[in-house]
């Protein structure tokens, strides 16, 4: 295990380094914005885009696609890069191979990771930007003032998605209003004989989110800030409590029986079938659910809150799903198309995505379709006064959430997996430069 994760941190500081250079990452390159944005049904034909897609966001561009090469004449392939989507990205640009587009996770620590300045195309001036809700205009997508991102969707935020059907058949009417009272509601359940909450122990990727939201007041208090300058550690008070909190409500049994072997899939379906009440996690979450039901019956069972200590705070967390990047290719006609493809999907073509999606809508006058269901409207509305992830404000994202599965295994201490995490964070920051590492 030891052995892989040192491996696993080697490449990750390996693709860091490959990408910057081992330089200035801006040496050689411009932030200015393109030249032009052409128009929305600018003849295509002959040209050919590749977008790069990860296999939870492969069948979003479909509607788009579709429309768009009707329009334009273009020919459009979305291919699918296996998981870990970010990993595989960052390995293949680092040699050189490069799509048009690609979804990605708009965070200034994921464009840092792929060398923005080098790497991707300035979307400064794009025709678009003024259509955004202007709350959600500019909660992500841009490094050192630039704008690299294209975001398509609401931004993932982390909180509660619990089963109205079990909450009230427990004679529960009111959801918690803050940390204390969700942990309370959890132990009341369980002496009612409901499993109160339900983890992937074995998919790993949202353990963190039970670290995160207890993290918000902190993150909002600047935590992130004193992380990346080095001032704070993983290993110091605020986030080794996280930690512990986690592993104590694990070991007092608030958790489902199989933690351990529990997938995202099973997840969805305890949730749905009320075999659990609540679970924490994100919005691609719910987009499993949409798979399993339909609107009507995820708003007679399902709902949703944003939880932190001190109160009803969500915690936001953009994926790879929520936003699109554009690449410097070299090729002119190539990156006027990438530029042009961004303006039909987020111009004429928005409607019709947002309605095929059944999503909310980031522009004013593009109407949320009635096919939202109640708990996606929650979600898009605790963005307003959400604070940021990790992978939101920190320089570099650490393999937090493999070390508290280790943890889940019984494989790691609470203590380890923040040892674990610094260690990493810290190799990751010195890679980039940071100062303090």
């Amino acid at each position: 295990m030891k052995n892989a994760l040192k491996g696993a941190v080697a490449v990750a500081v390996a693709a860091t380094l490959a990408l910057a250079g081992c330089s200035d990452p801006g040496a050689g390159s411009t932030s200015a914005a393109p030249a032009e944005w052409p128009a929305q049904d600018a003849d295509l034909k002959g040209t050919t885009l590749t977008i790069w897609a990860a296999q939870n966001s492969n069948t979003v561009p479909d509607s788009v696609v579709s429309e768009f090469e009707k329009l334009t004449g273009a020919k459009v392939e979305v291919v699918t890069i296996p998981d870990p989507y970010e990993q595989g990205i960052q390995t293949k640009v680092a040699t050189g191979d490069k799509p048009d587009l690609a979804f990605w996770q708009p965070t200034a620590s994921q464009l840092t990771a792929l060398n923005a300045t080098t790497n991707l195309q300035s979307l400064d001036g794009a025709p678009w930007l003024g259509s955004y809700d202007p709350a959600l205009r500019d909660i992500t997508g841009t490094l050192d003032d630039t704008r690299y991102a294209a975001l398509i969707s609401t931004p993932a935020v982390e909180g509660v998605y619990y089963n109205k059907e079990v909450l009230a058949a427990a004679g529960i009417t009111e959801t918690p209003t803050d940390w204390d009272s969700f942990v309370q509601l959890g132990r009341d359940l369980k002496a009612k004989g409901v499993t109160p909450f339900f983890e992937m122990g074995a998919d790993r990727w949202a353990t963190q989110w039970w670290i995160q939201v207890q993290l918000a007041d902190a993150a909002a208090d600047g935590l992130w800030d004193r992380v990346n300058a080095g001032e704070e550690k993983f290993t110091d008070p605020t986030i080794q409590g996280a930690i512990d909190t986690y592993d104590s409500l694990i070991k007092e049994g608030l958790f489902n029986d199989n933690i351990k072997t529990a997938t995202f899939e099973d997840q969805g379906d305890a949730l749905l079938a009320g075999d659990a009440a609540m679970v924490v996690q994100v919005n691609s979450f719910f987009s499993q659910l949409q798979k399993k039901a339909d609107t009507a019956e995820l708003n007679d069972k399902i709902g949703f809150f944003p939880i932190a200590p001190s109160g009803n705070v969500g915690t936001f967390i953009p994926d790879q799903s929520n936003a699109l990047v554009a690449f410097k290719t070299g090729d002119d006609k190539r990156e006027a198309g990438a530029r042009q493809l961004l303006s039909y999907w987020l111009g004429d073509g928005y409607a019709d995505f947002v309605d095929a999606q059944a999503t909310v809508s980031l522009q004013e006058s593009v109407p949320t379709p009635d096919s939202v269901p109640e708990a996606l409207l929650s979600v898009s509305d605790s963005l307003s006064d959400s604070v940021g992830s990790m992978q939101a404000l920190a320089i570099a994202n650490p393999d937090l959430y493999i070390f508290l599965a280790d943890m889940i295994q019984g494989t790691k201490t609470p203590a380890e997996v923040a040892e674990a995490t610094q260690n990493q964070f810290a190799e990751l920051a010195k890679a980039q430069g940071a100062s303090g590492f």
